[in-house]
């Protein structure tokens, strides 16, 4: 290969109906280094990402809650499957997002909180299709950065829910359902099947007929998305140095076993009598998040998108974790009334989720960017909009900011703000970091600095 051979880094593996991006590799240098002035990159020319992962009904706060500040402080009980991150992430407490009280509006905490958490927006009560809140902080990044990437955004979740009608108190079905909000009135909804992620991110990206009739064909044959794009990649492998042609085989045969699980998952899946899934698609919950955080990684890892949001579970779930042996509805278990049986099972629901939480970080520390990793070129925010379920508070949030933010957050501690600070005072600090300035966000006071 001649060293000064290089590849852009929106160069695509193709085929018929296919279009397999690439991982940012050591060829891409000159490419990379084109937008490394950016502030959407970070000093060594990789982008940089933001994601917001979303789990519902508040946290067991004093097992979420580390008692000292600063580096030296303790993991608690809830965050102890986290150990290995330690120094990837901020514990951040004392923020509060104050549009998700009642305001007169009476019940509803669990759509006001999900409707609040990203857009700093006070919900209108309405059942109808008059929806209001605000624009997310997820879409003011993606209109800045998204227009870069194939995908301006990626919308994620795990409910099969309802998107119209009524679900809490009188609030429309779309405030728990979605997280992200391009307008005020329009929430742009999350894909909840694997497979529909799978084609997004590796399907033919000029959305032609060809695509749809490449997708069948491979279902009539069980061919790999791979074996349409092999001649591609042959002569692309052929071209590379040692240490890129490792990095383009190892992220192939990635794709190729997250591809072979989506097809497992897709043929096991329930299915009602008329044809429709049902609420809880898979028989795994554990195994659908997981596939949702791999084909995270690999849009972060292909830069098909900086942006995304994941709703692990909506706001108000009632799902039982049956596979941890609590058979109860989460829902029914936050409003524990302080009985020390439900508690037990609500904070090992909490714990379930923290350990998909540090599967997600294992992967993204595993992608090698440069002298660091994804997670070091990223900014994940981990938590909730409520912070106890069984008092439906809105301060207190159990808030994670993992990742280096590209070297502008300082990780590793855990941070306590004066209590009911603006959470929307740390998206307006992530937006600066990501390229995307803001001069205000819903309540927000200032900056929150103290993450630098």
């Amino acid at each position: 290969m001649s060293n000064n051979w290089h590849i852009h880094r929106r160069t695509f593996l193709r085929g018929i109906g296919a279009a397999v991006a690439l991982p940012m590799l050591d060829a891409m240098a000159p490419s990379l280094a084109s937008v490394a002035s950016a502030a959407s990159a970070s000093p060594a020319g990789f982008p940089k990402r933001m994601a917001f992962i979303y789990v519902p009904n508040g946290v067991t706060l004093p097992h979420w809650t580390p008692a000292a500040v600063g580096a030296e402080y303790e993991l608690p009980r809830i965050l102890k499957p986290l150990a290995a991150h330690k120094g990837d992430f901020n514990v951040l407490t004392g923020f509060a997002q104050s549009q998700g009280l009642a305001l007169g509006d009476g019940a509803g905490d669990h759509a006001r909180a999900s409707a609040s958490f990203l857009t700093g927006a006070h919900a209108r009560k309405t059942s109808g299709a008059d929806i209001r809140a605000g624009v997310s902080v997820d879409q003011i990044a993606a209109e800045q950065v998204g227009r870069d990437t194939v995908l301006p955004s990626l919308e994620l979740s795990c409910d099969l829910g309802r998107r119209v009608g009524a679900c809490d108190s009188g609030y429309s079905c779309a405030y728990q359902f979605n997280l992200a909000w391009r307008s005020e009135t329009m929430p742009v909804m999350p894909e909840v099947e694997p497979k529909a992620v799978f084609e997004r991110l590796f399907g033919d990206v000029s959305g032609g007929v060809d695509s749809s009739k490449a997708r069948s064909r491979r279902a009539m044959f069980q061919r790999s998305i791979l074996d349409f794009v092999a001649d591609d990649a042959r002569q692309l492998q052929s071209r590379l140095g040692r240490g890129d042609q490792r990095k383009l085989d190892e992220y192939l045969t990635a794709v190729r076993e997250i591809e072979r699980r989506v097809a497992i998952a897709e043929k096991s899946a329930p299915r009602l009598p008329d044809g429709t899934r049902p609420p809880d698609m898979f028989a795994s919950f554990e195994e659908h998040i997981k596939l949702m955080f791999d084909m995270l990684v690999l849009a972060f890892q292909t830069d098909s998108t900086r942006v995304s949001t994941f709703i692990v579970s909506h706001e108000g779930s009632n799902r039982a974790y049956g596979d941890i042996g609590v058979n109860d509805g989460h829902h029914d278990l936050s409003h524990h009334f302080g009985d020390p049986k439900n508690i037990e099972k609500i904070t090992r629901i909490n714990e379930f989720h923290a350990r998909q939480f540090a599967y997600f970080l294992d992967k993204m520390k595993a992608v090698q960017e440069g002298d660091g990793n994804l997670l070091d070129n990223s900014m994940i925010v981990y938590g909730s909009g409520l912070g106890d379920g069984n008092r439906h508070n809105h301060d207190e949030l159990p808030i994670l900011l993992a990742g280096r933010g590209g070297g502008t957050v300082t990780s590793g501690r855990h941070i306590k703000a004066d209590n009911r600070t603006p959470l929307n005072n740390l998206f307006l600090s992530m937006l600066d970091r990501v390229g995307a300035k803001c001069d205000r966000f819903g309540d927000s006071t200032g900056r929150f600095d103290a993450i630098a």
